[in-house]
């Protein structure tokens, strides 16, 4: 059974929202990437954790690239403590756990550009097993004030390619090795940042993106109040020709409001 216009652009919009498995996040767009300050091995796997199971279970691929105080062998043991059937993820390629020494420093050094062409093909790779998309996670602890520079830069460069595609990612960071200047770098990066305070798991959005947001608000304020004002009927289609949105005056002829245009089509509202 063909599933009918309205329905489908329903459910690709549902695809394009996916679980975090992180309670103070919830649901989240692919092209999210955000950071988390940790102080212990058991702040990693509180978070860590439940991202990867809701990865697994929801047909991502899943990369987790580790370092201390964190090895691979105990990220999986404590992945088959939350994932019953873990080891068949392991089986048929659906996860990685790997030592950082293994993805960032191959061949001993930090190369962004091989890194960055690495995500992409790893994404491709999940892409043709049929995965929906890729979910990702990389511990820093072990930069050195040498590589930082450099890995800041990666770190823009990933944000400006991660929202293009069907990718989520976490970037976790020792606070015990991130003095202000760091935290600042860090936190212009990414879309927020996870930190515990006082037991709690606390969210704090850069501020860059806040101002970004509040533009964007602004922008499509003045659009609509433009559209809204113009005396000539307006609307918007996607391409498949189902209505996106549409203003007053083109709303009063079909006789419904606004708000109601979403989803449909021209076969809504006259004969075949």
């Amino acid at each position: 059974m063909k599933m009918n216009t309205k329905k489908k652009q329903i459910a690709q919009g549902a695809k394009r929202i996916r679980k975090t498995g992180i309670d103070i996040i919830g649901d989240a767009p692919w092209g999210t990437h955000f950071c988390q300050f940790y102080q212990t091995k058991e702040d990693l796997l509180d978070i860590l954790v439940p991202y990867f199971k809701a990865g697994l279970e929801n047909n991502e691929f899943c990369m987790w690239v580790t370092s201390e105080p964190l090895s691979e062998e105990e990220a999986k043991k404590e992945m088959r403590k939350a994932v019953p059937n873990f080891d068949q993820h392991l089986r048929s390629g659906q996860i990685e756990i790997v030592p950082h020494t293994d993805w960032y420093l191959k061949d001993g050094i930090f190369n962004l550009q091989k890194v960055l062409d690495a995500w992409t093909d790893k994404l491709n790779f999940a892409l043709t097993k049929g995965y929906d998309g890729i979910r990702v996670t990389g511990n820093t602890a072990w930069l050195g004030k040498r590589d930082w520079r450099n890995f800041a830069d990666y770190e823009e460069e990933i944000n400006n390619l991660i929202g293009k595609y069907k990718m989520m990612a976490i970037c976790t960071y020792s606070l015990d090795k991130c003095g202000a200047s760091e935290i600042i770098d860090v936190v212009r990066n990414h879309q927020f940042a996870l930190i515990r305070r006082e037991g709690e798991w606390t969210l704090i959005e850069s501020s860059e993106r806040k101002l970004a947001e509040e533009n964007l608000r602004q922008s499509e304020n003045k659009y609509r109040t433009l559209v809204e004002n113009l005396p000539q009927k307006i609307f918007l289609k996607d391409k498949n020709s189902v209505y996106v949105s549409c203003n007053e005056n083109y709303a009063r002829d079909l006789k419904i409001k606004p708000e109601e245009i979403a989803g449909k089509t021209d076969y809504d509202f006259y004969p075949r």
